[in-house]
């Protein structure tokens, strides 16, 4: 009975070995079937190839032929990368590199790429695109791309020519082998050998089966408060800006704060039921001219500011809006307690109409300017805060700079939310930069305001060629007109995705624009980008 029992179990065992044969090389047909390539047979990774195929993330080096064993491009691979983390190419203004051209197919997936940080050029100036990608490259790209960057790896690559890699590679070739996303060779990495298109597929599908990236790949992006503000449009331009944007929350310019302590106002209605029906909100911008006295004036008395608010929240119950931004400017340092007192009172009102407030801040950088914001104060009254993270150099200055450098506006940032939950706070950024013209000497002779649009323009009409500033994490150029030098510190999708990346890492509630329709239109691309991207936790 034992060796009946024996040849039985032997059987068994058998018959489980030949249908899982046959089950994988019946997968293997089911997944080829309904691919055009003629050149895969005996290939190991056709049912990775058909996955990825089937999902749009890879496709063929023709109609018919997938080129398995063809060393992959640079570009290529990138473009695999950017498709398989579902972000969108960028035909951004300024190109990142002198040898992707924006006529080139892989422009756009070069430009999303070098916007997040996934990869960088061969230098400064090269991307070098139809180079092949060495193995150890493309470790090092997957593991960015994934963030594990940081992840502890506690022993070295096990592979037999670990001697052979990169310093800079070894700790991603490490993270690759430990996640099971690169398996090497028969013991070998082959660091330095020119990954092939099928080795490509193998690795971008492992990344798909692992744990439960796929599922977070496919989840709907944050959803974040992004305002626009108008300025100089009609509302139905104003309209058209918005539907070409990512803009959620409207604020139209429409209330002013004048010398008599009364509320002007040119609310248009049709706007605000524009908004409604697109499912957008409206909170209606208060200003106050940069007027200090007439500021002063309601801030120092409580019967005028009363009345001041009765309005404000009038305005708001008639017209249906949905909340009020408030954006007083030079507010005189001994107006500090009624500025506070103001919103906090102006808040319980629109509170009580079921509308939002939302208060306009700069950055504490301890002068006259700000001296009247009591952050934490304003930041419990207030629904949100919005910091203006703008003028960092400003046109009235002596010294030539950046609005808007990223180092600037994380200081700016990070100080705001060490008195003010980050959950309240949203980061305004620059749709403008400066033209400076430099005297001698360096130093700013005078500047014009310029819109991304106009920057462009410019940098267009004098053939200008941008050099990406790490330190300030923008582009500058420079430019001679007669005898006077000019620079511009640029702002393009690939500075504002870096702002933008950096204040979501800080679960901040979202972002506003200062203004419509003064950026340029890859702006708005590189930003979804870098909303879907920081939406990811791998």
């Amino acid at each position: 009975m034992v060796r009946q029992a024996k040849v039985r179990t032997a059987v068994l065992l058998v018959i489980c070995i030949l249908s899982g044969i046959l089950g994988t090389q019946s997968q293997v047909s089911a997944g080829a079937e309904n691919l055009p390539f003629t050149d895969l047979s005996g290939a190991y990774g056709t049912n990775e190839i058909a996955s990825l195929y089937n999902k749009s993330i890879m496709k063929g080096t023709s109609q018919t032929q997938f080129s398995p064993d063809r060393p992959i491009t640079r570009a290529e691979s990138l473009t695999v990368l950017i498709r398989l983390l579902k972000l969108e190419p960028v035909q951004g203004a300024v190109a990142a590199f002198t040898d992707v051209p924006a006529s080139k197919w892989y422009y756009g997936t070069v430009q999303a790429g070098v916007d997040l940080g996934i990869t960088e050029g061969t230098s400064s100036t090269k991307f070098a695109p139809e180079q092949p990608l060495t193995r150890q490259e493309a470790a090092v790209w997957l593991v960015r791309a994934l963030k594990q960057s940081d992840t502890t790896v506690e022993t070295a690559p096990a592979f037999s020519d670990k001697g052979e890699m990169a310093a800079w590679a070894v700790p991603s070739i490490a993270i690759v082998q430990e996640l099971g996303l690169m398996k090497g060779d028969g013991g070998a990495f082959r660091p330095n050998d020119p990954i092939t298109r099928q080795e490509t597929a193998v690795m971008m599908a492992r990344v798909l089966e692992t744990r439960d990236w796929s599922s977070k790949i496919d989840q709907l992006p944050a959803s974040r408060i992004e305002m626009g503000w108008q300025y100089g449009q009609t509302t139905s331009q104003y309209e058209q800006s918005i539907l070409k944007s990512n803009v959620n929350t409207l604020s139209p310019r429409w209330l002013f704060l004048e010398k008599n302590g009364t509320i002007s106002q040119s609310v248009d209605r049709s706007l605000v039921t524009w908004a409604h029906q697109h499912n957008k909100v409206v909170w209606a911008m208060l200003g106050n001219r940069f007027d200090a006295d007439a500021t002063h004036s309601i801030l120092a008395d409580k019967v005028k500011s009363a009345a001041v608010i009765k309005q404000i929240g009038d305005l708001v119950r008639n017209y249906s809006l949905d909340g009020i931004n408030f954006d007083f400017e030079n507010i005189y340092p001994y107006d500090k307690s009624g500025l506070t007192s103001f919103i906090q009172d102006l808040a319980a009102r629109l509170h009580n109409e079921q509308a939002k407030l939302s208060v306009c801040v700069s950055p504490d950088l301890g002068t006259d300017w700000t001296e009247a914001f009591d952050y934490a104060a304003l930041g419990t009254a207030a629904d949100y805060m919005v910091l203006m993270g703008y003028d960092e150099h400003w046109g009235g200055g002596s010294v030539a700079g950046s609005v808007s450098s990223l180092p600037w506006q994380q200081s700016g940032l990070d100080r705001l939310i060490a008195s003010v939950s980050a959950k309240k706070v949203i980061l305004a950024l620059p749709f403008y930069t400066r033209d400076w013209s430099l005297n001698k000497d360096g130093s700013a002779a005078s500047s014009a305001e310029l819109t991304l649009a106009q920057q462009n323009k410019l940098m267009s009409s004098y053939s200008l060629h941008p050099k990406w500033n790490g330190a300030v994490q923008q582009y500058t150029a420079e430019y001679t007109l007669g005898s006077v030098r000019h620079r511009i510190w640029m702002e393009d999708g690939r500075s504002l995705s870096r702002k933008y990346v950096m204040g979501a890492s800080r679960q901040i509630a979202g972002f506003a624009y200062w203004y419509m329709n003064s950026e340029s239109a890859d702006v708005w691309s590189a930003l979804r980008n870098a909303n879907r991207y920081t939406g990811y936790s791998f």
